[in-house]
């Protein structure tokens, strides 16, 4: 028998306590320029208590081909990708805030 989720009391193969936290979550993701001109972007509004915040960037920066950083709870990858990160964000489940 599989392990057993201590949240929901699932089974880990059938839970959805991750899935809930995802569309629970109100995600903003802008762009913003730094030193010497370069633009980077932005994913703030992430609970790191409910997802893995290192692991989501990380999937983020090999979907973007680009660098970047957990930085204050946010994930700051270099370069203007507001479009590949909202797309990849909503086809994982979450809800996302677009701004200028």
């Amino acid at each position: 028998m599989g392990k057993i989720c201590p949240k929901c009391g699932l089974p880990e193969e059938i839970c959805v306590c991750e899935e809930i936290a995802r569309e629970a979550q109100q995600i903003k993701v802008f762009t913003v320029r730094r030193r010497y001109g370069k633009i980077m972007t932005i994913v703030e509004g992430i609970n790191t208590s409910d997802i893995d915040i290192d692991e989501l960037a990380r999937t983020l920066k090999t979907k973007c081909a680009s660098g970047g950083t957990v930085k204050d709870g946010n994930i700051e990858l270099q370069g203007n990708h507001k479009r590949r990160i909202t797309d990849e964000l909503i086809r994982m489940g979450f809800n996302v805030d677009v701004r200028s």
